[in-house]
Order: C-alpha cells, then sequence, then structure tokens
C-alpha cells in the first residue's frame, strides 16, 4: 500500500493568495451571478482596514473600491461583461497572451505556455472552451500553483510561481488590464482592473523581496 504525503495546511497569507487569484479568475471567465455580487459587496475590508482609513494600503483602497463596484446593478454588469468579452461580432477585448505579445490568437505565446503547463503536470479541463492563454485562465494556474491540486499535482515552490508568473503574465496583463480600464470606463470592470493590477504588483514586489531573501537562507 502507497501513502501520499499529507500536506500541512497553507498558511493564512498563501491561501489568502489563492484566494484572490481565484475570485479573479472567476470574474475574469464568466459573468458574475448576483449571489457573487452580493458576496463581494459585503466581504470583509481587506487586512480589516477601511479605504478612508489613512493607514490603509493601496490594495485595501483598491478593494474598497471593488466592493462598491459590486453593489451596482447586477444586470448592467453582465451586459458589460458580455459587451467587453462574448460579443456575438466583435467583443471590444480579448485578453488573451497570444493577442497581446504577438498580435494574433492562437500564437507561439500559447504553445509556449502549453509546454510550460504540461511541465507542471496542469492541462486544461475537458470541456473547456477557453484557450489557456486568457488571462483569467492564468489566474487559475497561479492559484493551483500555490495551493496544488491532490493527489496529482503537488504545490509548487515560490521560485516555479514567480518563473511562471514573469514569463506568462508580466509581459502583458498590465496593458490588457488598462484596456479594460478604458473600456469600461468607471464601471464595474474598471474597478477589477484597478484591482488587479494593484494586486499583480504586489506579486510582482513579493516575488522580488522572496529571490533576495532566499541566498539569505541558504
Amino acid at each position: 500500500m502507497s501513502l501520499h504525503p499529507v500536506e500541512m495546511p497553507l498558511p493564512p497569507h498563501e491561501q489568502s493568495r489563492a484566494d484572490l487569484y481565484a475570485l479573479l479568475a472567476r470574474l475574469l471567465l464568466a459573468p458574475p451571478d448576483d449571489d457573487l455580487l452580493l458576496g463581494l459587496a459585503h466581504a470583509p475590508a481587506l487586512g480589516g482596514t477601511a479605504a478612508d482609513d489613512e493607514d490603509a494600503t493601496p490594495l485595501a483602497r483598491a478593494w474598497d473600491a471593488l466592493r462598491s463596484a459590486a453593489r451596482g446593478d447586477g444586470k448592467a454588469i453582465r451586459a458589460a461583461f458580455a459587451d467587453l468579452f462574448e460579443s456575438a461580432g466583435q467583443p471590444l477585448l480579448n485578453p488573451y497572451a497570444s493577442l497581446y505579445l504577438a498580435g494574433h490568437l492562437m500564437e507561439t505565446p500559447l504553445a509556449a505556455l502549453r509546454d510550460d503547463l504540461a511541465r507542471l503536470g496542469l492541462r486544461r479541463r475537458e470541456g473547456v472552451g477557453e484557450p489557456e492563454d486568457h488571462l483569467g485562465a492564468l489566474c487559475e494556474v497561479m492559484r493551483v500553483l500555490i495551493t496544488g491540486a491532490p493527489p496529482q499535482v503537488p504545490r509548487r515552490s515560490p521560485a516555479v510561481q514567480k518563473a511562471f508568473f514573469e514569463t506568462h503574465i508580466t509581459p502583458w496583463a498590465g496593458a490588457c488590464l488598462d484596456d479594460v480600464a478604458q473600456a469600461d470606463a468607471s464601471g464595474f470592470y474598471a474597478a477589477l482592473a484597478g484591482f488587479m493590477r494593484t494586486f499583480l504588483d504586489l506579486e510582482a514586489r513579493a516575488f522580488e523581496l522572496e529571490e533576495v531573501a532566499e541566498p539569505q537562507r541558504a
């Protein structure tokens, strides 16, 4: 009989990172239903700090803006999602790495991503139509790298997370989020773009600090 090692629970900070990536993936890949918007609108402030507190972090302020935007009309928010990402003609935005990095969909960045996903033991689920280089799908990959997907997929180290983040998200996500914010000025998705940009900036700085600290631990 073979036994799988039991992984310890994630530290709270790591679980929070994973939860935020999961939320971003959900909001980017499908329109939110009313229950999701209600839960988001009534979610607690990050770190227990209100956005109007002078000690509030940029992430806490961006989170508060997203919570406030979630209190808007659900039908209007879902219509905005359709206009931005799902139009039967030409959607306003195509949040795919290939388009931003190579100028066309289904290009070399997608092939490179698929190679990296295969090395990590990951692949697109059956029945999922979105190519793997959708920004929301990349957020889901980051969640899995943090939490693992027992028993097949283990948690990955900060070094592996950093390599994936810097290769497949950093080079283009900022430009995509700028386009989202411009296309949905003052709307729910502009608030989502603002929060996601702040979160990704924080992730980038954290990875840099982890890299500096690693030689000291060695």
